[in-house]
């Protein structure tokens, strides 16, 4: 078992460098599709995040202001974001075998941290009886919940009445 100083300067590191990597991620064309795809997965995130502590699932013993916040806030609001954002990149332009497909580059290594994190760390513990495959149903769900969001938010922006026809 690690210590906990050291589990939280490995999440503090990992979190810098999903820090420094978002604006690279949003900061591309489409800038407005970027940000609306980093809220959604902010708060889409949470409430699952949320809901799953709440009914005792998950738990995480190191989390910044655990008086404030009972969810995981790096992950809320870092690395989640992060992969959703590239992996909607990734797949703009794939039909749907491409988008399923390319889930598995981003939600593997994850859930092989996340295993890890739950085994040998105390930044998650699973409870009554969830697991990785858990994990992993629920992360695919969610981003494809989120990247259909997203598609349908474009069909609608591309519909959408300008200015320039009234």
């Amino acid at each position: 078992m690690r210590s906990q100083k050291g589990d939280k300067t490995f999440l503090l590191i990992i979190t810098l460098i999903g820090i420094l990597l978002l604006p690279f991620a949003i900061v591309k064309r489409s800038f407005k599709d970027w940000i609306i795809v980093y809220l959604v997965s902010v708060l889409g995130n949470s409430l699952a995040d949320h809901y799953l502590v709440t009914r005792g699932y998950l738990k995480y013993k190191i989390r910044p202001m655990p008086k404030i916040f009972s969810i995981h806030l790096p992950f809320d609001l870092v690395h989640y974001p992060l992969a959703l954002l590239y992996y909607n990149q990734w797949t703009l332009n794939s039909n749907l075998k491409g988008i399923l497909l390319k889930l598995f580059p981003f939600i593997i290594p994850q859930i092989i941290f996340e295993t890890m994190a739950a085994k040998k760390t105390n930044l998650i513990h699973w409870r009554r009886g969830w697991s990785w495959y858990h994990s992993f149903f629920a992360m695919a769900g969610k981003f494809l919940i989120c990247r259909s969001i997203i598609a349908i938010i474009r069909i609608i922006n591309n519909k959408a009445v300008t200015t320039r026809d009234l």
